[in-house]
């Protein structure tokens, strides 16, 4: 996610389309483009202000200013911060001048470039924090990053650019925010599932060793290094260079990859329709290839050449041979690539590179001890009608693999054309034909008419009719273990292809109407953030929930889905809500609610101990309060308000039993907030004596309670004011000020006022619950 900004929970389905999206949009440029060390480069940054907002200038006071900061880089030496001059006017409001933008607002940063800084493209990154308002709601200071491309170059002798006219310097006023580091709490990155995935494309290389077309090219490529004139130390020297040809190309690849799909490492790559569907052309290229539809190969004028080139001896010439033999072999190493780059391009980060560079360390690691230890070549099998078989037999498990990336694209974009059942039918028919082959009863290139069956053969063919018969239950619901996570779930209620059995009903995207089921039959709310496209999710669905006792266990639950991954705004807003509530995206990940959107217990990921799953379960069901989990029967509940009175004292939420409470969440540099404190004011004089209280929440988390003290001074609440937290921004979804929660006598949320509210709308809600 940096990712779009949605809608969240029950709240916040009634907030404006506006609010709930970036109403600025950033983009830094830089001038020159190309700069030597030491010169001076001047960085743009523009935000495009949506209608009807405001943005607050770096200088402004009686409202959060906005702050620029960049990133560590250590081409940069130091900084100077500018702004174009604002719209300078009196707010009654904050009773001062303050200083905003609307439309655009402009910055400049002048970068002093260090004299050593290092030739080549670097990154000039900054991140904005800002506040923006309009008449009615202010949001909340939030963080937006952009950056651009410089290159330094020793070479480049470009002026310095001018500042233009009509621009303050601010930098005085903005020291602390030079430079900071990565965003805060960004994750670690996962070693361990990085050295698995490492693993495995190394594998994967060693495995394309045994294709058709690398295998057969193992003696040749040998011979030519180990009958070359020279020593063998020389040998062993350009057999190395050879395998360093190899590893170029397919990490050249994987470079190109990074470039061309990166932006898509921001979603996952199961999830993403287009990348799914470019891969599935690719895998369906390259099955019909093997199946001898025809045959890709690289321009023989291109292999010509590098041919040419490598003949000519020396260390470039040992180096244009490795890249010829990658090349020449590339029609049956690219269903190894493609899988690879699949599973690594959604990761982002260095994955797509460092996959092929550990894919192409596999791939040429046998040539380099072949060259060191040649009495090994003769104990290689030979090549012959055996590498044909292998070659068939990989276009049928492409073909299913095609099937799988096209499954994915159904899925997300919910068209329900490949389903359960006629995926599972094209599978039986993909992996029979292959056992069919093996067995000698479909004639293709590789097994003549009257050719004996080895013992080898005929099991490899067996396993396949096998495998084939044991997916045939699952058309009709039948589990299928570990291949649920690769197969679409079924028709059935409960999903996995299974879930019928066990007569789970879900709620499908309805946050609003399962808390409202849960409130009527006095029950709590398990929330499953999950997939159309995700494996893990359709693996748990299949195997774990339809496990009798976890099965008897969610019963007692209103059971929610929450798909994540669709392109719909469904799947935005739930993305949204799982982002802001639980500070994660992954998927599958479990919360157990209560009707009032308290969180009991969650469970991230995939799980095959149904021990610990279900002690999850139990937990989460014990977790709740009685008042909690039989909200529908609870003469009174007790409102869940974490925050502090100013001096740092909890409240005492026990005191507001019985009572109709107003809670108003505020700042003070929201402009609306403060148009509302007559408001408030006169509710807590007029219906404090009939068992009215009123609440102030100030929301200035950064500032508090001397901020709000000293504001107090001059704007005067008459009523009770404390201090929320980001927990409290949390549990009620502020992602706009000002928010008002009106509660009735049994502590249940009555109305939610979003935005400015008029006097009389808010006391006609009141007054109707004394």
């Amino acid at each position: 996610m940096g990712r779009r900004t949605r809608c969240i929970l029950a709240g916040l389905l009634a907030l404006p389309a506006l609010a709930q999206q970036p109403n600025v949009k950033w983009s830094l440029s830089l001038e020159p483009a190309s700069a030597a060390p030491g010169a001076q480069v001047v960085a743009h940054l523009q935000g495009a202000i949506d209608p009807g907002w405001h943005l607050y200038s770096m200088t402004s006071a009686g409202a959060r200013p906005t702050t620029i900061k960049l990133a560590p880089n250590p081409a940069v030496e130091k900084i100077r911060l500018f702004q174009a001059a604002p719209k300078r006017a009196y707010d009654p409001n904050f009773q001062l001048e303050t200083e905003t933008y609307e439309g655009s607002a402009s910055f400049l940063i002048e970068l002093q470039l260090a004299a050593n800084a290092p030739a080549g493209a670097s990154e000039i990154s900054v991140t904005v924090r800002y506040q923006t308002c309009n008449d009615t709601v202010c949001i909340p200071p939030r963080n937006q990053t952009a950056a651009a491309t410089l290159t330094i170059d020793p070479a480049a002798h470009t002026a310095a650019p001018g500042m233009p006219s009509g621009y303050i310097d601010v930098t005085a006023s903005s020291t602390a925010n030079r430079q900071v580091s990565g965003p805060a709490g960004a994750p670690a990155p996962d070693t361990q599932s990085l050295a698995a995935f490492l693993l495995v494309a190394f594998g994967f290389g060693l495995a394309a060793i045994f294709t058709p077309c690398v295998f057969p090219m193992i003696p040749i490529t040998m011979s030519f290094f180990l009958n070359r004139q020279g020593t063998r130390r020389e040998s062993v020297f350009h057999a190395a260079l050879f395998c360093l040809g190899i590893v170029v190309l397919f990490s050249g690849l994987g470079l190109i990859t990074t470039a061309l799909l990166g932006p898509f490492g921001v979603v996952q790559l199961g999830s993403n329709p287009w990348v799914n569907g470019f891969i599935a052309l690719v895998f369906l290229a390259f099955g019909l290839s093997l199946l001898g539809a025809f045959e890709i190969t690289i321009p023989s004028s291109l292999l010509t050449r590098l041919d040419r080139g490598s003949q000519q001896g020396g260390i470039a010439g040992t180096l244009l041979m490795g890249l010829t033999f990658a090349l020449s072999s590339f029609a049956c190493v690219g269903p190894f690539m493609g899988t690879l780059l699949a599973a690594s391009v959604g990761s982002g980060g260095i994955r797509p590179l460092a996959g092929m560079l550990t894919f192409a360390t596999g791939l040429a690691l046998p040539f380099f001890f072949l060259a060191l230890f040649p009495s090994y070549l003769k104990r290689l099998p030979k090549s012959g009608g055996w590498m044909a078989r292998v070659k068939i037999v990989m276009g049928f498990i492409v073909l299913a693999a095609t099937l799988k990336f096209l499954a994915s694209v159904d899925q997300v974009l919910q068209w329900n054309v490949i389903t359960r059942e006629r995926f599972l039918a094209v599978w039986i028919v993909l992996f029979a034909m292959a056992g069919l082959y093996l067995l000698g009863f479909l004639r293709l290139e590789g097994i003549a008419k009257d050719e004996p069956m080895g013992l080898g053969r005929l099991l490899v063919g067996m396993a396949f009719l096998i495998f084939a018969i044991t997916l045939v239950p699952g058309m009709s619901g039948g589990k299928l273990g570990e291949l649920d996570a690769y197969v679409p779930v079924g028709s059935a209620t409960g999903g996995g292809g299974a879930g019928g059995e066990t007569g789970l009903v879900w709620m499908k995207n309805q946050y609003r109407e399962a808390r409202d089921r849960a409130l009527r039959e006095g029950k709590l709310v398990f929330v499953n953030f999950t997939g159309y496209a995700c494996t893990n999710c359709h693996w748990m669905k299949a195997n774990m929930f339809t496990r009798p006792e976890i099965a008897a266990a969610l019963k007692n639950f209103v059971l929610l889905e929450l798909y994540t991954d669709g392109e719909d705004n469904a799947s935005l807003q739930n993305q949204q809500l799982e982002q802001t509530r639980f500070k994660t995206i992954a998927i599958p990940y479990y919360a157990i609610l209560d009707p009032d959107e308290n969180v009991i217990a969650t469970f991230p990921g995939v799980t095959r101990d149904a021990g610990a799953y279900l002690a999850f379960l139990q937990k989460g069901a014990a977790g709740a309060s009685p008042a909690k989990a039989s909200s529908s029967s609870a003469s009174s509940a007790s409102i869940d308000l974490p925050a502090a009175t100013l001096d740092g004292n909890p409240l005492d939420t026990a005191a507001l039993q019985g009572k109709v409470v107003v809670v108003d969440f505020w700042a003070t540099y929201c402009v609306p907030c403060l148009k509302e404190i007559p408001t408030f004011n006169q509710l807590h004089q007029q219906l404090a004596g009939q068992g009215v209280v009123v609440l102030g929440v100030s929301m200035d988390v950064d500032g508090g309670a001397p901020l709000v003290q000293s504001f107090l001074k001059t704007h005067p609440m008459k009523y009770r004011v404390l201090l929320g937290s980001d927990q409290t921004s949390a549990l009620y979804h502020l992602d706009q000020l000002p928010v008002t929660v009106v509660f009735d006598r049994a502590g249940k949320t009555l109305k939610r006022f979003d935005g400015y509210t008029p006097a009389d709308a808010l006391q006609n809600v009141v007054k109707a619950a004394l």
